[in-house]
């Protein structure tokens, strides 16, 4: 028999054995003492809470209801910590399979890239989603635009539809990257 725990997490409710929830609290503060990121470890903290309670929504079941520590070993395994190191407190090492998962590229979301912006950053979000040189993007609008072509139109709806890339999750979607500790950091950083 096992004590368990109620834990929010990302805005959602889960039920924790408290081997889990030890490791896990235990990970979040080594995390937040190793990111040293200032004024935003509080959006990072925020977006990493919400990757961890997506993993976990991901891999409960109504068979599986409680969140245990083998669930938070592979979860903490597949995010890793800022920079770059898997996170080792007297656990097993790393395996090859968790760490190959980790560097795989995600499935590309359409943002406006607000970094690299010239107008709305629809032409910069354009070409992360669709892995193209900005410029390439740019002038094809440019000259689409005074071709006659509805170019202006498509810029002002995808300006309206696509959500501006602001937190670092956000950003790592946009560029393919998996929403890992690691790219948490290198995101929010660049500002």
């Amino acid at each position: 028999m096992k004590t368990v725990v109620n834990v929010g997490i990302g805005g959602r409710s889960f039920v924790m054995d408290n081997d889990a929830y030890a490791r896990l609290d235990n990970y979040l503060t080594k995390f937040k003492q190793s990111a040293k990121m200032g004024v935003q470890t509080k959006e990072v903290m925020d977006d990493l809470e919400d990757r961890i309670a997506e993993l976990f929504l991901e891999n409960l079941s109504a068979y599986k209801d409680v969140v245990d520590i083998e669930l938070v070993n592979s979860v903490i395994a597949q995010l890793g910590m800022p920079d770059g190191e898997p996170f080792r407190d007297g656990c097993e090492p790393e395996s090859e399979e968790l760490r190959s998962s980790r560097s795989q590229n995600a499935p590309r979301k359409l943002y406006r890239d607000m970094d690299g912006k010239s107008v709305g950053g629809v032409c910069s979000g354009l070409a992360h989603y669709l892995n193209l040189d900005i410029t390439l993007i740019r002038v094809l609008f440019f000259v689409c635009f005074f071709m006659g072509s509805a170019s202006f139109w498509l810029y002002i709806f995808l300006w309206m539809v696509a959500p501006a890339a602001r937190t670092a999750a956000q950003k790592c979607r946009m560029h393919g990257l998996p929403v890992t500790a690691e790219n948490l950091k290198r995101f929010s950083n660049e500002k």
